[in-house]
């Protein structure tokens, strides 16, 4: 990874600079410096118009008690394609504009969600996002324990529960009294 990044930083600079030189001889100086700075306005146009809608769909979401998982990798999206349309240079361009095209960018969005899902375990807590009681995990990836499977061998994910206490119960000190209380019937190390 850090090979392929070295080469990036090293190979799209070479890159620009030549796509300058090459387009420079062919329209001239003037030209070439104009199509950066038109290209560098209307992509922040096309960034501001997207990114608005972007955030409305987020926000329909979360009316909707929905983690806007996809407006958030969109949203992430369109932010680079941002960068890379004010940075001059003809290659950043290009990219930048293809993230900006809804279906391309979701398929970009998709092969990097595969990538990174084969790479990392995918853990889901089923629950309400905006607070209240969430209950047990489900595993999705591979050689890990789920539903109906039993734990394999060097398995570190623990199923919990998690409870929402009051704030004013919790300084007066009267918690869930149907939760039991941290310690109870065992020699804690938490114990006060």
């Amino acid at each position: 990874m850090g090979l392929i990044l070295l080469a990036l930083f090293i190979g799209v600079p070479i890159a620009e600079i030549a796509l300058f030189i090459a387009v420079g001889e062919q329209i001239g100086i003037l030209a070439t410096i104009g199509i950066v700075i038109l290209t560098a306005i209307a992509g922040t146009m096309l960034v501001r118009q997207q990114g608005f809608s972007t955030l409305q769909k987020a926000r329909a979401e979360m009316d909707r008690n929905r983690l806007p998982a996809d407006q958030m990798a969109e949203g992430l999206a369109i932010l680079i394609a941002g960068v890379l349309l004010l940075t001059p240079g003809f290659l950043t361009d290009a990219m930048g504009f293809a993230l900006l095209i809804p279906p391309v960018r979701r398929a970009i969005i998709a092969f990097v969600g595969k990538s990174m899902a084969a790479r990392f375990t995918v853990v889901d807590m089923p629950g309400d996002i905006r607070g209240g009681t969430v209950h047990g995990s489900t595993h999705r990836g591979p050689n890990q324990s789920g539903p109906g499977r039993p734990a394999s061998r060097g398995d570190d994910v623990i199923d919990g529960e998690a409870v929402e206490i009051d704030r004013d119960d919790a300084d007066r000190g009267e918690s869930d009294r149907s939760a039991p209380k941290p310690g109870a019937g065992s020699a804690s190390p938490w114990r006060q």
